[in-house]
């Protein structure tokens, strides 16, 4: 079963917009949504084996001036995932869904704190 068609996400300054983000892709582990000019996907997947592995994806793209020849533009990518990993047996879908509340939680508790030193570099 897929996610709603179209997914929408809203970003803050300095980025500040919603992108509506059209289903592209649909397969029996995969989905991927777009916007109509590629610079923002979504994805959404499982991986089935020994363990389940389910992914969810932000890939965002811009064009910015090239800093050896600023007079070229050039595309620039980034993206930001979470994965979750769990066994066949032994954690029901409630257990999961509390352990990554847990580290949304922490992630964002005092307006990101965490996040903003892991991107500054700390651990």
């Amino acid at each position: 079963m897929s996610f709603a068609d179209p997914q929408s996400v809203t970003f803050p300054a300095p980025l500040a917009g919603t992108i509506s983000l059209p289903r592209v892709v649909s397969g029996a582990y995969r989905s991927e949504y777009s916007s109509s000019d590629g610079l923002v996907t979504l994805t959404a997947s499982s991986q089935n084996g020994k363990r389940t592995r389910r992914m969810l994806r932000l890939d965002h793209a811009k064009v910015s001036a090239d800093l050896f020849v600023p007079a070229t533009n050039v595309k620039q990518t980034m993206s930001t995932y979470v994965v979750i990993d769990v066994p066949n047996v032994g954690y029901s879908n409630a257990e999961a869904l509390a352990v990554y509340t847990g580290l949304k939680t922490a992630m964002t508790a005092s307006t990101d704190a965490l996040i903003t030193k892991l991107l500054g570099g700390e651990s």
